[in-house]
C-alpha cells in the first residue's frame, strides 16, 4: 500500500474541499471575467500543483515510488506559472491550457487508481476523478470557441465533482488507515 498517500489522506481532503470550493464560486458568479477565470484556474492548479510536490517529497523520504507525483505537481505548477505570465492570453489558448493540463492530471490519476487497486479492494474513486479529468479535457478541446462563461461554468462543474471525490477518496482513506487488516501486513524497511 502506498502508506504516505494513506497516512496523508487530509491532504486529498483539502485538494478536494479547495475543488469544491472553486465549483460553489464558479457557480455563485457565473459572469466571471476571463481575466478572474485565468487567476482562478492558476490558483487551483498551483495549489494542486504543490500538495503533489509536497507528497513526492515525502514518498521519497519513505521510500516509495514518487515519479507520478512528482510529474503531477510539476505539471500543475508549470500550467499555474504559464497562465499567470500571460495574463492577457486569449481565451482559446487558455481552453488549451486547461484541457491538456485536465487530460494529463486525469491520466496520471487512472494510472495511480490501478496500482492502488493492489491494495484497496474495489477502490474506483481516483480512477473515476481521472476519468473525469479526461473526459472534461477532450470537452473542452472539441469546443475552444465556446464563451467564456461556459468554460466557466464547465471548469466550477469539474471542480465541484473533482474536488468531491477527492474528498471521498480520503475519507476512504482515513477509514482505511484506521481499520485493522487481515491478511499479510506490510513492513517498513529497517534502517
Amino acid at each position: 500500500m502506498n502508506l504516505v498517500l494513506a497516512k496523508n489522506w487530509w491532504a486529498l481532503v483539502l485538494r478536494g474541499l479547495l475543488g469544491v470550493a472553486v465549483g460553489v464560486l464558479t457557480f455563485l458568479w457565473p459572469g466571471i471575467t476571463l481575466v478572474a477565470l485565468v487567476f482562478l484556474f492558476a490558483g487551483y492548479a498551483l495549489v494542486d500543483g504543490a500538495f503533489n510536490l509536497v507528497a513526492a517529497v515525502r514518498a521519497g523520504q519513505a521510500h516509495e515510488r514518487w515519479g507520478v507525483l512528482l510529474i503531477e505537481g510539476l505539471v500543475g505548477v508549470a500550467a499555474a506559472i504559464l497562465t499567470v505570465l500571460w495574463p492577457a492570453i486569449t481565451a482559446l489558448a487558455l481552453v488549451f491550457v486547461i484541457a491538456a493540463w485536465a487530460i494529463v492530471t486525469g491520466a496520471i490519476e487512472i494510472a495511480a487508481a490501478v496500482r492502488l487497486r493492489r491494495y484497496i479492494e474495489g477502490e474506483w474513486l481516483l480512477a473515476l476523478s481521472g476519468i473525469l479529468s479526461v473526459i472534461f479535457g477532450i470537452l473542452v478541446m472539441i469546443a475552444p470557441l465556446a464563451g467564456a462563461l461556459v468554460i466557466a461554468l464547465w471548469v466550477g462543474a469539474y471542480a465541484f465533482v473533482s474536488g468531491a471525490i477527492l474528498i471521498a477518496l480520503g475519507l476512504r482513506l482515513r477509514s482505511w488507515v484506521r481499520e485493522p487488516h487481515t491478511g499479510p501486513t506490510l513492513t517498513a524497511p529497517a534502517h
